[in-house]
């Protein structure tokens, strides 16, 4: 058990300062610089102690980043410079926890790695013990794992330290600080979100709290990298569990709160508390998140614009709302692409939108590009529709290229889940902001978020038109979704049973699905996984998402 040792003259409350913040992978410039910005801040609250995320200098996740050794001694080179920068601005004596990436000497591997800056110095580190290999996470491949535990000695109470599986996993590091005795346990985490997940992060804290009979700070990271939504929530939970502090979602913050004196009992702890923020209603996370997932993406990949199809249904609604939110009416380009089959209702539904959204709205009638297609191929059945869903590909990706604009894919999960999709057509673009959400749910955010525009007092975004019509990708005369697919209140759960759960043919028959939907919905599921796997990226917002949670043989020779 390795214990850094510092500052014994004095013993009283310590305050820790808990910045949660946006970081982005490979950008030690600019995340030192966020760094230094927020222990300004925390100095000038008097705090003692400053803790950020895991991997913060690096970005997270780094992902096989870490393997290249110049990046490293680079990453290593800034945390130096960084603690000579606090030393040079009289910020010496604060305590600062970042997270970075570190590298095992003896067999030159990356380690995920936590550093303590004071006095000028690295002053203390710590090694991440658990590697998850799971899910999203991939960290069993990159790093190794630490061995070491540490306790910090800081105006004399004992401060133990572990970084975010840490805490998941029994054994390690967090049973060996319970026999040794600490005044508080801090965690760094790089949690990525998921609908439902903050609950959970509160109540392992709370029963590692009571394992090493202390309070628990768990400062997770916020922001939006690659197909990754992390959506902060930072909290403290006495040592008997109870919730102390919490920081706002999908939002930087910098939040503090008070180690007592020691001696001093729980209660009054308690009692210090600052007023707590609740949890999001469940349609409020996920949008937000969406929301935060597409504005990060731009902003770390350096688009200012979007650009999309505008269809005057539904789906294309919910992600032309979403970018506004995301980056203002005035940056978004939607196109209107009408062709012979497409209805005058969705025409007018697309321009209420783009009117309520104040974006660039413009039409391009397909016909006489549909009309050159046909004298040379003379397409029928899906060949002919597709041919005009990949027309309208070509044009978004036009403006894309002409405009510097990120073209925006707007297909949900149920399509495809199904393939109810045309590669090349409606499925081209570069971010895919609900490709995570099922039909129904499209729709549930859809009245969420007209219902908080009339709360505020605004315009509601969406056209009452594109929520309450049937969905028809408009193709042919007369089509409807439901003639390809099963009633998507139907389907949705057939499909979060097969996808989200695992559950295969008997799983789903002993549900109490029909045989004739269940083999046509794992029929469907089965043969897309192709599509899928050259469908851009979007935010993950379910415990389950294609891409990085689901993949399956493309051959599906398997059957149930």
């Amino acid at each position: 058990m390795g214990i850094e040792e510092h500052d014994h003259s004095s013993d009283g409350s310590l305050l820790v300062a808990l910045a949660q913040i946006d970081t982005c992978v490979g950008d030690l410039d600019g995340n030192a610089a966020k760094i230094m910005e927020y222990c300004r801040k925390a100095a000038s609250r008097k705090a003692d102690l400053v803790v950020f995320p895991e991997m913060t200098l690096t970005g997270y996740p780094i992902e096989d980043l870490a393997f290249r050794a110049t990046f490293r001694r680079t990453a290593w080179s800034k945390a130096d410079q960084l603690a000579k920068g606090l030393q040079d601005e009289g910020l010496g004596g604060l305590y600062v926890i970042v997270g970075t990436v570190g590298t095992d000497r003896e067999q030159d591997r990356p380690r995920n790695r936590m550093v303590v800056l004071h006095d000028g110095l690295v002053w203390a580190g710590y090694d991440k013990h658990f590697l998850p290999n799971y899910g999203v996470f991939d960290e069993y491949r990159i790093f190794t794992p630490g061995q070491e535990s540490v306790i910090l000695d800081i105006k004399g109470r004992r401060i133990g330290l572990a970084i975010c599986e840490d805490i998941w996993q029994e054994g390690g590091p967090i049973s060996e600080m319970a026999q040794e005795g600490i005044d508080l346990l801090v965690t760094i985490n790089g949690s990525p979100f998921e609908e439902g997940k903050g609950h959970v992060r509160r109540d392992l804290a709370a029963r590692r709290a009571r394992q090493v009979d202390a309070p628990v700070i768990y400062v997770n990271q916020v922001g939006g990298q690659d197909d990754l939504v992390f959506d902060g929530g930072s909290f403290v939970v006495g040592a008997d569990g109870a919730l102390l502090e919490r920081s706002p979602q999908f939002i930087e913050h910098l939040g503090y709160w008070t180690l007592p004196e020691s001696g001093v009992a729980g209660e009054t702890a308690a009692r210090s508390k600052s007023a707590l923020i609740g949890d999001l209603p469940g349609d409020e996370e996920i949008y937000r998140a969406c929301v935060l997932g597409l504005r990060d993406y731009m902003v770390k990949n350096h688009f200012t614009g979007v650009c999309l199809g505008l269809s005057g249904g539904i789906d294309s609604a919910l992600v032309a709302t979403i970018a506004a939110d995301a980056c203002g009416g005035s940056n978004i380009w939607g196109i209107s692409m009408p062709s012979r089959y497409s209805s005058e209702g969705s025409r007018d539904d697309a321009a209420d939108l783009a009117q309520r959204l104040g974006l660039h709205y413009e039409v391009k009638a397909i016909g006489p590009e549909f009309d050159a297609f046909q004298e040379e191929l003379h397409l029928e059945g899906v060949a002919e529709e597709n041919i005009q869903a990949r027309i309208r590909g070509v044009i978004v990706m036009a403006y894309s290229n002409s405009r510097n604009l990120l073209a925006l894919a707007t297909g949900n999960k149920s399509e495809l889940a199904c393939g109810y999709s045309t590669i090349y057509g409606d499925a081209v673009g570069g971010y895919a902001p609900i490709k995570d959400l099922l039909k129904t749910r499209v729709w549930e955010l859809s009245r969420w978020r007209n219902e908080e525009a009339r709360r505020q007092g605004q315009v509601e975004p969406i056209p009452a038109n594109s929520i309450l019509k049937p969905p028809s990708a408009e193709l042919r005369e007369g089509q409807k979704d439901s003639d390809s697919l099963p009633d998507y209140a139907l389907l949705d759960r057939v499909l979060e049973a097969y996808i989200e759960k695992a559950h295969g043919r008997e799983d789903l028959l002993a549900d109490g699905f029909d045989p004739e939907t269940v083999n046509t919905v794992m029929r469907l599921v089965d043969r897309a996984e192709w599509k899928r796997r050259q469908y851009p990226l979007g935010p993950k917002v379910t415990s389950l998402a294609f891409g990085r949670d689901r993949r399956l043989p493309i051959t599906n020779a398997f059957r149930e």
